[in-house]
């Protein structure tokens, strides 16, 4: 009985679009904000310093009047009710009362409309005065109050006087700023988030194209490219980057198409080897001894099979857990020189082996790595040859190994290609058809294991040198 787990799906997220819209909104409602308030305060400033700037003078004046003429009653009259006269609606109202706060002079209707209680406390004088202090009267009129000691230079008798300003028509110019400011905040939002829609859509439409243009390439169109100089600067390093990443796809489908058609070459020609003795061996009856020999030539098709599934398996485990460990170079290439010193000296070949010290190694990588190298140098070089393992340190300290021989060599053309899987040169097939071209693939695979790397250098007819390059952290005391 099956069982079906629920879809773990992504919550969804923003748009890139989206975002961008947002944030200009955003960015558009904070600008709109600080210049709204910055306008309204600095009108509601100004606004109050001209109100209070009025009632501040209109004291003054009253001042100056008591100041010249201390007896004279008319002028007062005539300065305290000269507003009420003149306009239907009183806008300012006097208020003049004695050291005991008894009114001594006063706008007619003023203490229904501002009593004297509902003033600040007066200033010493008017050069102390600051702002008046706002109520609301009746009708629902509002009025700035403000009130300040007074003396003549012939009157010794301090005089109060008050004085309130109808500041109603400011309230309501405000009030009516407000309105049309926050009619204004609403429309730039909204006129603000559809135009960075447009223009956020306009300006990601590359963006669009280039995901359209990628989502194009497939296995049959994997040679199109992007090509970054059409596009925008900032999507020119993507295409740059997603073309680089094509080029690379592009050479190891090429490789892999490669190493598949000689995978099957390899696998094929020892299966046909096989099947062919078989068919013979069962076309007619067989002595025994007949029948032995088939078996023993069967026996090395299969070894080489079991070689080569074992050196395929090793390569297709790109991440294999490795565990270095101190190993004594001198000693490894001793035991390595003894394994392949009787294949060399079958051949006529000497092995020679020089350089002493310790590295970080994986034993069992170590091993094949050089034995590899090892093989091929055997087989390779003609008898009478010589192989030299050297090991030694770089001007980092970082352990360096060289296998070098006095080979065939290998052509110029062929030597970049010497470490792909399955490549086998013209002269390496006539010399050794049975083997794989899978060697100098383990080595690199090793290497980069152990994160080194390995180099070749060889000339036709002279002999190969390859050196593998450990990382410096793989170096010991040398000994």
């Amino acid at each position: 009985m099956s069982s079906t787990k629920p879809d773990a799906r992504r919550p969804e997220t923003l748009s890139l679009a989206a975002r961008l819209t947002i944030l200009s909104t955003l960015a558009t409602t904070v600008v709109l904000i600080f210049a709204i308030g910055f306008q309204f305060v600095a009108l509601v400033s100004d606004l109050e310093f001209e109100d209070n700037d009025f009632v501040i003078e209109k004291i003054r004046v009253i001042e100056a009047i008591i100041s010249r003429y201390p007896d004279d009653r008319g002028h007062l009259e005539q300065e305290v009710h000269w507003e009420g006269t003149m306009r239907e609606d009183t806008r300012y109202l006097v208020r003049i009362a004695d050291q005991g706060g008894k009114a001594v002079m006063e706008t007619r209707g003023m203490e229904q409309i501002a009593p004297a209680g509902f003033f600040p406390p007066p200033a010493r004088d008017t050069g102390a005065m600051g702002l008046g202090k706002k109520i609301t009267g009746p009708k629902g009129r509002t009025y700035l109050m403000n009130s300040a000691w007074v003396r003549g230079e012939r009157s010794p008798a301090p005089r109060l006087v008050q004085v309130a300003l109808d500041v109603t028509e400011e309230e309501e110019i405000l009030e009516g700023y407000k309105q049309k400011m926050a009619f204004v905040f609403l429309a730039g939002i909204c006129l603000s988030g559809g135009l960075s829609a447009v223009m956020v859509r306009r300006g990601l439409r590359p963006l669009a194209e280039i995901t359209d243009a990628a989502g194009r390439i497939d296995v049959a169109t994997l040679g199109d490219r992007l090509d970054a100089r059409v596009w925008p600067r900032e999507l020119a390093r993507f295409a740059a980057a997603f073309d680089g990443m094509l080029d690379r796809l592009e050479t190891s489908f090429d490789r892999l198409e490669a190493s598949s058609a000689n995978l099957a070459h390899e696998i094929r020609t020892p299966i046909n080897i096989l099947r062919g003795e078989a068919e013979v061996a069962l076309s007619r009856a067989r002595s025994p001894e007949e029948y032995r020999r088939v078996i023993e030539s069967s026996l090395e098709e299969y070894e080489r099979l079991s070689r080569l599934i074992d050196n395929i398996l090793f390569l297709a485990r790109a991440e294999q857990r490795i565990e270095p460990v101190p190993l004594d170079a001198g000693r490894e290439l001793e035991l390595l020189r003894d394994y392949y010193g009787t294949m060399a000296e079958e051949k006529g070949i000497a092995i020679s082996c020089a350089g002493a010290g310790e590295i970080m190694a994986d034993p069992l990588l170590f091993q094949r790595a050089v034995g590899n190298l090892l093989s091929n140098a055997i087989r390779y070089t003609p008898a009478g040859g010589a192989i030299t393992v050297t090991f030694s340190r770089g001007d980092d300290g970082a352990p360096c190994l060289t296998v070098a021989d006095t080979g065939i060599g290998i052509a110029p053309d062929d030597i970049d290609r010497v470490f792909d899987r399955f490549f086998r040169s013209s002269e390496a097939r006539s010399v050794n058809p049975q083997g794989t071209g899978l060697g100098l693939a383990i080595v690199r695979s090793i290497m980069d294991l152990h994160r080194g790397r390995v180099t070749i250098d060889s000339r036709p007819g002279q002999g190969t040198s390859v050196t593998l390059h450990f990382p410096a952290a793989a170096a010991k005391t040398h000994l």
